[in-house]
């Protein structure tokens, strides 16, 4: 089975320069977690929900002055549409997360790749190993 069979089409890209605000606030509406973040037409970095919530809470930020700069993770760790999803497993595992920005051969983004994703595939052992992995050092 393939990335692009059992991935989320819908990608929001945000740019770094927003506020904490206005990204917490577009995950919410969007109701993700995740958001690759881009500039100048490429991938710069992510920011997650926990993020948010946790790094920038700890940082003392305030969230309508701070940037998703400010706090993004810069390693952007994606995958391709048409990678067989045992490929976005291994990436998920060997870089301890639970989601993957997905791009098309034009290195564009076209979806994102969640663990869930890959629960609802059927491969419950799949599911189970990377589940384990992943959530072993969180």
């Amino acid at each position: 089975m393939l990335v692009g069979e059992v991935m989320s089409h819908d990608v929001e890209i945000i740019n770094p320069d927003f506020t904490l605000q206005e990204a917490a606030k577009k995950m919410k509406d969007l109701d993700i977690g995740y958001l690759p973040i881009g500039e100048n037409d490429k991938l710069v970095g992510m920011i997650t929900d926990r993020d948010i919530t946790v790094r920038a809470t700890a940082k003392g930020l305030d969230p309508k002055k701070n940037k998703i700069r400010d706090i993004m993770t810069k390693k952007v760790v994606y995958c391709f549409e048409d990678q067989p999803v045992e490929d976005a497993v291994k990436k998920m595992e060997e870089n301890q997360i639970r989601r993957l920005t997905v791009l098309n051969k034009n290195k564009r983004a076209v979806g994102v790749i969640a663990i869930g994703d890959i629960a609802v595939t059927g491969e419950g052992k799949l599911t189970s190993e990377v589940m384990e992995n992943v959530s072993a050092h969180h």
